[in-house]
């Protein structure tokens, strides 16, 4: 109503998203005057967003902000969206696949490889699975067999 968002964040905890005051949707930025806690999500109000029909026209669309107002990373410490893309192999340095996604399951995050058409699943686990992040070579080296991949 009167151009309030209903939002879905992925910050952790969800109302983080309202730490950023500057939000580009669709491709067009917008100041955010308002938001908080709605149900189990968000609703937000933004500056020169001030009708239903223009809040309706970014339905479906994503939020983004600026990479230069994400806070610092602890050492190690990567952004989901820093691993879309890599590639990710082996011990032995055996190609697996690419990294398509990822999603929070209830155990441990997990990634989403694709791996020649299909997707294969791989827990997001530092240390004993995912053993080493080269973001600079664009590769994730994991603890974790192709023979499990094997058709």
């Amino acid at each position: 109503m009167r151009g309030w968002l209903k939002v879905y964040s992925y910050t952790r905890p969800i109302d983080n998203v309202l730490d950023y005051p500057r939000w580009f949707i669709g491709g067009e930025a917008f100041e955010l005057d308002q938001g908080r806690a709605h149900g189990p999500g968000l609703i937000a109000l933004m500056k020169g967003l001030a009708d239903r029909d223009a809040a309706a026209a970014l339905i479906g669309k994503d939020i983004e902000v600026l990479r230069s107002e994400l806070p610092a990373l602890d050492e190690g410490e990567v952004y989901w969206a820093d691993l879309i893309g890599l590639r990710v192999v082996g011990l032995e340095d055996e190609a697996l696949g690419q990294i398509a996604g990822l999603m929070e399951t209830g155990a441990n995050d997990v990634m989403v490889v694709d791996v020649g058409g299909r997707e294969e699943l791989i827990p997001y686990v530092r240390g004993p699975v995912v053993t080493d992040i080269d973001l600079e070579a664009g590769v994730v080296t994991v603890n974790w067999a192709s023979a499990y991949w094997a058709d």
